[in-house]
């Protein structure tokens, strides 16, 4: 039977330079989609999925994510004083329990495994769940949760999250490559893993994107890794040394959209996406993007 999944691990350090100026002085976490910042739905994904655990890969200029997190008595005190009840219920997710939040820094910028690894002593020796939160992903339940059910299920080992992609895309991703016969629902058994293969050379077109749950055995195998793609530390190459080694690595593919939300398109399109959803906005925000649709078309 599988060990529960009780940590994750956000890394958050990167500059956010995709989003300059804006992210000069705050970082690109905090940047707002719609009503809530990029990290509040990725914090909110995991709480679904049973984490209790939270461990932030930060780097220097980041203060302001443990601030989001932190209580804020002056708000509260005037929200409560005037009886706005409803807007003060809306804080409460941003509020996590002394001790369930964790920072550790990243002094260089050396990839993803390498983030994942300086968080190697809070997460110690049990499984993990790894969460970018540049990969927005609407659905109704959450990523996360449906993997950690089809975890525990399966038994074990370690799990990415995998969509399918355009063939000319999969030079911006780690590719999957199947085992025969081993494509069937929504759990797929993989025998290798391609970090950004160009199109001819991709085993598949099915993307690995941020969502991992992992063992400890691949912060072992960070150990000892050297640098690969850009000169960084790729996690792909220690989940795919698992694969060698152990042959426990599965794809899940969710039920979802993910959006890029690390890139301006990407972001705009999730805003689009979120903005259509939320019932105090829907009504007006699709009157409006009718509206303008409507001029276009009388434009050309």
């Amino acid at each position: 039977m599988a060990r529960k999944v009780r940590k994750a691990v956000f890394p958050v350090a990167g500059l956010g330079t995709r989003f300059l100026p804006a992210t000069k002085s705050i970082p690109k976490e905090i940047l707002t989609l719609v009503d809530r910042p990029l990290i509040q739905y990725a914090i909110d994904e995991a709480r679904e999925a049973g984490i209790t655990e939270f461990i932030f890969v930060t780097s220097r200029g980041k203060s302001a994510l443990e601030d989001y997190f932190d209580r804020a008595p002056e708000i509260e005190k005037a929200l409560t004083d005037k009886n706005k009840l409803d807007l003060l219920e809306r804080l409460k997710p941003t509020n996590m329990d002394s001790g369930a939040i964790a920072y550790v820094r990243q002094h260089e910028a050396l990839g993803l495994g390498h983030a994942v690894w300086c968080a190697r002593r809070l997460i110690g020796n049990e499984p993990f769940a790894v969460l970018l939160p540049d990969d927005v992903i609407q659905s109704n339940v959450g990523c996360l949760k449906q993997m950690v059910d089809a975890y525990e299920e399966s038994g074990g080992g370690n799990m990415v999250a995998a969509m399918e992609v355009s063939p000319d895309k999969t030079s911006a991703y780690g590719i999957l490559d199947v085992k025969d016969g081993g494509d069937s629902g929504n759990v797929v058994n993989v025998k290798g893993m391609v970090e950004k293969p160009a199109t001819e050379d991709a085993p598949s077109n099915l993307a690995v994107i941020g969502r991992y749950i992992l063992t400890p055995q691949v912060l072992r195998n960070l150990n000892k890794i050297k640098r690969g793609a850009g000169g960084e530390i790729q996690l792909t190459d220690a989940i795919a040394e698992e694969i060698t080694e152990n042959d426990n690595v599965t794809g899940f593919r969710f039920a979802g959209q993910r959006y890029d939300c690390g890139s301006k398109a990407g972001f705009l399109q999730a805003t689009v996406a979120f903005g259509l959803q939320h019932p105090d906005l829907r009504d007006e925000f699709e009157g409006y993007l009718n509206e303008l649709v409507a001029l276009r078309h009388a434009a050309q």
